[in-house]
């Protein structure tokens, strides 16, 4: 029996389904008893996970194969059960047990634990099998709208309005999404679940811009999926799991490793490889549990063929595969038929990684913006530090280009910060590095791994490896931040800001009188004349109340409002990509307008 603050994942349904039976005394009283419960032991002994609910009574979830699947595993010893707030706080304080597609890269919070490890590997032939309508059906309709309208309600009360009663909502409908063979539009309504309660929680992982774009997705999905047909509707619905088609034999070097630790409640590791010709493969092991879970993963061997390499042993060494199949991202997958045996490595400077390092950079961030993997080979000279809201970044030269590079997570028990802090004592250093792109008007990516400042030979995963004082230069001193000049900031952040404002507290901060007042007139007076009819709009929708003979206001038009933000949310995120483009010296093809 061990000691563990961690819960289970739980279904979508689960969660939503007991709360729903919630008599609306307690639904009041449910956020609270969220809050009540995270301050009580939690005791986990095999699938069985036990809550002190107080002295005499305890609150069980039942796991097995890590997943609260039905509401019968949930149970309390109090005297209301099975009708008790404990099995609804249970289950909303729990991670969302996400069985829905990965939608997302191998490494992105939102990639589903099930295809990270490999499971369900599926061929493309098997995954052709049936052929799809070329209108979405009645059931997928109403499915799209109880989508689309839950969304608009917590986009209605912002994150800090949308309770477990409102988060249970949209669960429920990411559930009849499912059902109806939406696992896209189902898949985005849990990563939007997610990012509320990581923004309510104060969790050290939360930004706020992954939650915006979540609920631009998912809003987005719902409002095309009822007009499109053909190929556009196939991309809508999305796939319950990615093809894995055969790939013969593979000569892999490892390139780095990477933890993974969500806010959905799983953690684990990510390994990159590259093969002869510069092509990138993931090797997964992901799966529920916390940062401890993801810095221990480091250590275990590799879920593929028999080999006993670990995550940190391939990320410097290579695998050779026979019997490979590949997901569409590059995704090893796991299947009884692959074999995987040790193989020899090779140096970032030498064959065929070093290939990885050739690509232009501007090649490189037009890839990442345009759907690619987002990693980026630099070579960069570090140059100092510069403070910014969100804490210290590197800066750097990558051949004349000034390039921020920023910690890739903010979870204290991961090692990045505090190596990013150690290699600001490295200045001047010429070092090779691998990062993740971070689409800004600035040139700024997040620092992934990197050449050993004092020896060229070695590399360091920064995410799982941590670097010492000794490990420095012998004359490096790290200099103290300075603060982040002013820019010439493109005053589209009139409207990116009042998008932000909108998903953090809802409504009513649009609705105020001073709430952006003449910006529409300023962006006009720049030439973003779309910009400011946008933002002029937003905020007539979120003042729209109207009331009845009587001078009650009338229930607020929610729809309206959503599809207000949504239009300036798909323009924002629009101009940001070709500013990003623009800043890197980055040309990219256009993309299909979300609206």
């Amino acid at each position: 029996m061990s000691t563990s603050p961690a819960l289970p994942p739980v279904a979508p349904s689960v969660t939503a389904e007991l709360v729903e039976a919630l008599s609306p005394r307690l639904r009041k009283r449910l956020d609270a008893g969220i809050a009540k419960l995270a301050a009580r032991p939690v005791v986990r002994e095999g699938d069985t996970v036990r809550i002190s609910v107080d002295e005499d009574t305890d609150l069980e979830l039942q796991a097995p194969g890590g997943t609260v699947a039905s509401a019968d595993a949930i149970r309390c010893g109090c005297l209301l059960a099975p009708g008790c707030l404990h099995r609804a706080a249970a289950a909303s304080a729990a991670p969302v047990a996400d069985a829905t597609p990965d939608t997302a890269p191998a490494s992105s919070p939102h990639a589903r634990p099930d295809a990270q490890t490999g499971a369900g590997d599926e061929t493309e032939e098997e995954a052709a099998q049936g052929s799809e309508p070329e209108t979405a059906d009645p059931a997928q309709l109403a499915a799209a709208r109880a989508v689309y309208d839950a969304s608009a309600a917590v986009l209605e009360a912002g994150a800090d309005g949308s309770g477990a009663v409102l988060q249970a909502e949209l669960l429920r409908a990411a559930h009849t999404a499912r059902l109806a063979g939406l696992p896209r539009a189902a898949a985005s309504a849990v990563s939007v679940v997610t990012g509320i309660r990581a923004a309510r929680s104060a969790d050290p992982g939360y930004r706020q811009p992954d939650l915006v774009d979540a609920l631009r997705t998912v809003l987005g999905v719902a409002h095309r999926l009822p007009s499109a047909s053909g190929p556009d509707l196939a991309e809508l619905r999305g796939a319950v799991r990615q093809p894995y088609t055969p790939d013969g034999s593979l000569r892999l070097y490892g390139v780095f490793s990477e933890p993974v630790s969500t806010a959905t409640g799983y953690a684990g590791a990510v390994t990159w490889t590259a093969d002869a010709e510069g092509r990138l493969y993931t090797v997964s092991d992901v799966a529920p549990g916390g940062p401890s879970r993801a810095t221990g993963a480091a250590d275990r061997a590799v879920r593929i063929g028999d080999t006993a390499l670990t995550h940190r042993e391939l990320s410097r060494a290579g695998l050779a595969v026979s019997g490979a199949t590949v997901s569409p991202t590059g995704r090893l997958g796991a299947g009884a038929g692959v074999r995987a045996v040790r193989a020899s490595g090779a140096a970032w400077d030498a064959e065929p990684l070093e290939r990885l390092w050739a690509v232009p950079v501007t090649e490189q961030v037009a890839r990442a913006l345009s759907g690619g993997h987002g990693l980026l080979f630099l070579d960069v000279t570090l140059a100092g530090t510069v403070r910014e809201a969100a804490g210290d970044c590197l800066l750097a030269d990558c051949d004349g280009l000034p390039l921020r590079l920023a910690t890739a997570h903010e979870d204290p028990a991961l090692p990045y910060r505090d190596n990013l802090r150690l290699l600001a004592a490295a200045r001047g250093s010429r070092l090779r590095v691998v990062a993740r792109l971070a689409p800004g008007p600035l040139p700024r990516a997040l620092l992934l791994a990197a050449e050993h400042p004092a020896r060229p030979d070695a590399r360091v995963d920064l995410g799982l490896d941590r670097l010492q004082h000794a490990d420095l230069p012998a004359s490096g001193t790290a200099p103290a931040a300075t603060p982040a000049p002013v820019e010439d900031e493109a005053p589209l952040h009139l409207l990116r800001r009042r998008v932000h404002q909108a998903v953090s507290g809802g409504r009513r901060v649009l609705a105020f009188p001073d709430s952006g007042a003449g910006d529409g007139g300023r962006l006009r007076r720049v030439g973003l004349a779309t910009a400011g009819d946008l933002l002029d709009d937003l905020r007539a929708a979120a003042a729209d109340r109207s009331r009845d003979a009587f001078g009650r206001l009338l229930p607020a038009d929610t729809g309206r409002f959503a599809r207000a933000w949504l239009a300036a949310a798909v323009y924002t995120s629009e101009v940001e990509r070709a500013l990003c483009a623009t800043a890197w010296g980055a040309r990219t093809e256009a993309v299909p307008a979300v609206l």
